[in-house]
C-alpha cells in the first residue's frame, strides 16, 4: 500500500520510480480520487454545521413561540441528516475506490536499483565457487532419485496430479536433514526466532503480504474466494452510494456483509512461510525495543502455478506443494537496507556451508515481484542444465505491506510509524535437494553426503 499524504507531495517522483517499472502515471489518477473524496467531506462537514445550527435554532423559536419558524428549521435539520446520511456513505464509497486502486499497485523500488525490462536486466554481485565440472555426463535430479527408488514422480500423480513427487527412505531422510541444517544454522547462529505458524490463512491476510488480489489465481482456497466476497461486497457499497436515497441501516448491512466476507468465507493455504510470519504483527503496534524482531520457519508451500505451463515440468524443480525454510525480519525504517544485506548473508551461508556453487544477482525493476523495492536473488549452480538457477529471493519491501497490515511500532508520544518488513528463504528445501544431487552426483548414480549433513543423517555418508 502507497502513502496517500507522500503522493501528494511528491507525484513526480512517484510517477518517475514507477516508470522504472514499466507503468504509466498514476499520481493524477489517484489524486483526482482522493480530490473527490475530500469534496464530499468537505459537503459532509459543511451539512453537519448547518444541521448543528438550525438544531439551536429551533429551540429558540418555540421559546418565542413561532411554530412556523421551528418547523422550517426542523425541516432543514431533517434535509442536513439525509445529505450527511447520503454524501457520508459516498465518502466512503470513493475511499473504497482510491483503497482498491492503491492496493493494486507496485510497490516503487529504490532509486539505486538497476533499470531493466526482465530478468535480461538483472545484475550479478558476486560468486562462490567455480561451478562444478564432472568428469563424467551429469544426469538430472530425477533421473538421479528415480533411479535410487527415492523418487516417485508417478505415484504421485496416481493420487494428486503432476507437479508432485513422493521421497522415500534416504532422500526423505535427506530432506529433513537439509531443513534441520537450515533451521539450526538460522537459530543458533543467526538469531531468528524458529516459528510454526498457521499453514492456512484468511484472505486478509495474504491482502497483507501482497498475494491478494493480484495473485489469486496462484493460490489454493479452501472454498469460495474470500476476495471474490470482498469485491463483490465493496461493488455492492458503490452501487448503494450511486444512490443519495439509501437508506443508513441499507448501508450499514452491506458493510458487515462486506467484513464477513472477507475474513470468514474461506481460508488459503499459505504459498510461503512469509505470509504467515508477516502477518504476526499486523494490527499491533510493535514495542520498539522488540525490534529487530527476527523469525524463521519450515512449512509447505502450496502453489497452483498458473501461467507456467511448459516451465520445469519434470523434476522437483517448479511444485504445487514444495517445503521451504522462511527467513523474515521486521525492522525500523533506517535499519532496514542493512538487514536486507544481513539477511543475504544468513541465506548465502547455507550454500557455503553446503559447499554449492551459488552467484547473487540484484532483479533489475522490470523483474521486481509485486511488493518489493530491493530484491536479491541466489542462485545455485545445477550440472545438469548448466546453468544457474534460483534458489533463493531475500526482498526488502519497505512499509509497503505494513501499511496494508496496518503494522506500526511506537516513535515517539502520540507518534507511532510503520515497521519495515523483509523476507526471503533460507533457503526453498527442494531446490536445495536437487543442487546436493546434481553437485554432489557420482559416476555410478550414488550420491556423496555434504560434510554439513553428516550429523543429521544417522551414519549415512553416501546414498546408493
Amino acid at each position: 500500500m502507497h502513502d496517500i499524504k507522500a503522493i501528494r507531495e511528491t507525484p513526480e517522483l512517484y510517477d518517475a520510480l514507477w516508470a522504472k517499472r514499466g507503468l504509466e502515471p498514476l499520481s493524477k489518477k489517484i489524486l483526482d480520487q482522493d480530490k473527490l473524496i475530500r469534496k464530499a467531506m468537505q459537503v459532509v462537514q459543511e451539512a453537519e454545521a448547518a444541521r448543528n445550527k438550525s438544531s439551536k435554532m429551533i429551540g429558540q423559536a418555540m421559546a418565542k413561540g413561532d411554530k412556523d419558524e421551528a418547523e422550517r428549521l426542523k425541516t432543514e435539520v431533517a434535509g442536513a441528516k439525509n445529505v450527511i446520511a447520503a454524501m457520508g456513505a459516498q465518502v466512503e464509497g470513493e475511499k473504497a475506490q482510491l483503497q482498491d486502486l492503491l492496493a493494486s499497485i507496485p510497490n516503487i523500488p529504490f532509486e539505486d536499483v538497476p533499470e531493466g525490462e526482465d530478468e535480461e536486466g538483472n545484475i550479478e554481485l558476486h560468486t562462490f565457487m567455480e561451478p562444478t565440472k564432472l568428469a563424467f555426463e551429469p544426469k538430472d535430479h530425477a533421473d538421479l532419485g528415480e533411479a535410487l527408488g527415492m523418487m516417485d514422480f508417478e505415484t504421485a500423480a496416481k493420487m494428486s496430479g503432476s507437479r508432485f513427487v513422493v521421497l522415500s527412505g534416504k532422500l526423505s531422510r535427506l530432506d529433513r536433514a537439509l531443513a534441520a541444517f537450515m533451521l539450526d544454522l538460522q537459530t543458533e547462529e543467526h538469531g531468528y526466532e524458529e516459528t510454526s505458524p498457521p499453514f492456512l490463512v484468511w484472505g486478509k491476510a495474504l491482502y497483507g503480504t501482497g498475494q491478494l488480489p493480484k495473485f489469486e489465481e496462484d493460490l489454493y482456497s479452501t472454498g469460495p474466494s474470500s476476495h471474490a466476497g470482498l469485491t463483490t461486497g465493496l461493488e455492492r457499497f458503490r452501487q448503494g452510494m450511486v444512490d443519495l436515497e439509501v437508506a443508513p441501516e441499507k448501508i450499514k448491512k452491506i458493510i458487515a456483509e462486506w467484513t464477513e466476507n472477507t475474513t470468514t468465507a474461506s481460508h488459503y493455504l499459505i504459498p510461503t512461510a512469509e505470509v504467515s510470519l508477516t502477518n504476526t504483527v499486523r494490527e499491533s503496534i510493535v514495542d520498539p525495543d522488540t525490534l529487530p524482531k527476527r523469525m524463521t520457519a519450515h512449512t509447505p508451500c502450496f502453489r497452483s502455478e498458473a501461467g507456467s505451463a511448459g516451465r520445469d515440468t519434470k523434476g522437483m524443480i517448479r511444485q504445487h506443494q514444495f517445503n521451504k525454510v522462511e527467513l523474515v525480519s521486521i525492522v525500523k525504517p533506517e535499519d532496514s537496507e542493512v538487514e536486507h544485506k544481513r539477511m543475504l548473508g544468513n541465506a548465502e551461508e547455507v550454500l557455503k556451508r553446503l559447499e554449492l556453487p551459488y552467484r547473487v544477482v540484484e532483479l533489475c525493476t522490470g523483474d521486481l515481484g509485486f511488493g518489493a523495492r530491493r530484491t536479491f536473488d541466489i542462485e545455485v549452480w545445477l550440472p545438469s542444465q548448466e546453468t544457474y538457477r534460483e534458489i533463493s529471493s531475500i526482498s526488502n519491501c519497505g512499509d509497503f505491506q505494513a501499511r496494508r497490515m496496518n503494522a506500526r511500532y511506537k516513535f515517539a508520544e502520540k507518534d507511532n510509524r510503520f515497521v519495515h518488513t523483509l523476507n526471503g528463504s533460507g533457503l526453498a528445501v527442494g531446490r536445495t535437494l536437487v543442487a546436493v544431487l546434481e553437485n554432489y552426483q557420482n559416476e555410478d548414480g550414488s550420491i556423496t553426503v555434504p560434510n554439513a549433513l553428516l550429523p543429521y543423517m544417522g551414519g549415512v555418508k553416501v546414498i546408493k
